[in-house]
């Protein structure tokens, strides 16, 4: 073996399979993830109907690296970047909005887009408590004694007598 074939071998756990299966593994070990193509490329969602966590990008629009584009916050995308831009980036479309690209495709640190994949997640979490779940308004109604009056005042009921004629 040549010393050309050597580096080339050891070149491949970059390819685009290896990095799709490690980040396809790491997405869809979080409850619930969904995997759909999205522009054309796999995209994870959280549940059915859940929003967009994170996107795989093979140089989509001619992007020059394989990365992950990932929710996170306009704090944590600017403090990645910064810290090292040669590993994140802010993506177009998205980036407005807070999401950090992930370089793939040049030795990536997994443990850090693990970390970063769960906290997509956490971040994209529904704001609503599903149904049948408590609320804290609706468990202090129910811990306030019959005696206290509501805070919610309904309009007296119309009559009969009280309609109008025809």
């Amino acid at each position: 073996m040549t010393q050309r074939s050597a580096s080339k071998q050891r070149a491949a756990p970059t390819t685009r399979e290896h990095v799709l299966a490690k980040l396809r593994a790491i997405c869809l070990a979080q409850p619930g993830v969904l995997e759909k193509l999205s522009h054309g490329e796999p995209t994870w969602f959280r549940g059915p109907k859940g929003k967009v966590f994170a996107m795989f990008d093979d140089h989509h629009h001619g992007a020059p690296h394989i990365s992950v584009w990932l929710a996170a916050t306009m704090d944590q995308q600017e403090a990645l970047v910064a810290a090292e831009p040669a590993r994140y980036f802010r993506p177009p479309y998205v980036g407005h909005r807070g999401w950090v690209a992930a370089v793939l495709d040049d030795s990536p640190n997994w443990r850090a887009v693990e970390v970063l994949v769960r906290e997509a997640f956490a971040l994209v979490a529904p704001t609503r408590a599903p149904r049948g779940a408590s609320s804290s308004a609706a468990s202090s109604r129910a811990a306030r004694p019959s005696s206290q009056p509501s805070a919610r005042t309904t309009p007296p009921r119309r009559t009969k007598s009280a309609t109008r004629p025809r």
